[in-house]
């Protein structure tokens, strides 16, 4: 592969599924899941991936039955192993709205960011009580609450610095598993211009051939950003000129 995505964002769709096809609870499907975390973030540092964003828990997951959240919640306090971030030297950076998660949850995460802040082969962002609509509401809020801030502030420059996601790039490339054919409200802003890849695979089995045919799929789509495909064509071959 000869182009790899610099930030690639996961929606990790399908582990209530896998387990119900098993006959297994849905929590049974949630632990298979961490499994295939540790996997495909060891192959996207392989890789040379930079950041890996992945879709973790929504703000709308909270109306979920009490006791799959009772179990969602442990699975975060056990699976922050050190052992997973440091031996792939991967910094760990999470986004969302952690106020609502249990203080025990929030002490980890908190104590995994600080463990691993000078990790720098990866950074992995987990998306946990997030939502995008959340997000920008939350920080036009936080803009109007700052205040000293007029019209003429407001460019998407400006935006994009003030949303949680400011300290890495857009995902160019966005995967989802599952099956389904939706967004979910994730990175709503950031995905402006990501190209979208869907799977049919339950989160549990997507392995690394599978991380390899989405990545192989980006390699062979021409990324114009609003230009003609000339322009973009132009604009390449200036670009290789420049090298020689």
């Amino acid at each position: 592969m000869s182009t790899i995505p610099q930030h690639i964002a996961i929606i990790m769709d399908g582990n209530g599924r896998w387990a119900t096809k098993r006959n297994q609870p849905r929590s049974y499907g949630h632990q298979a899941g961490v499994e295939t975390v540790r996997r495909i973030t060891a192959e996207c540092v392989r890789l040379g991936v930079k950041y890996l964003t992945l879709y973790t828990f929504s703000t709308e997951n909270w109306n979920r039955p009490s006791d799959e959240i009772a179990a969602l919640m442990g699975l975060v306090l056990t699976s922050l192993e050190d052992e997973i971030f440091m031996k792939h030297n991967v910094r760990f950076r999470v986004i969302g709205d952690m106020k609502r998660l249990p203080e025990e949850v929030q002490q980890k995460l908190r104590d995994t960011e600080e463990h691993t802040k000078d990790n720098d082969a990866m950074t992995m962002v987990v998306a946990l009580s997030y939502s995008s609509r959340w997000e920008i509401t939350n920080t036009v809020k936080e803009i109007v609450t700052a205040g000293g801030v007029h019209a003429e502030d407001i460019t998407e420059d400006f935006i994009s610095q003030h949303l949680q996601t400011s300290f890495m790039p857009d995902p160019d490339l966005l995967i989802r598993t599952g099956g389904e054919l939706r967004i979910s409200n994730y990175l709503l802003w950031q995905i402006a211009y990501s190209e979208l890849y869907f799977c049919d695979t339950y989160w549990p089995d997507f392995n690394e051939d599978d991380l390899r045919k989405a990545i192989e799929s980006y390699e062979h789509r021409q990324r114009r950003y609003g230009k003609t495909e000339a322009q973009v064509e132009a604009e390449n071959g200036e670009n290789e000129s420049t090298k020689k």
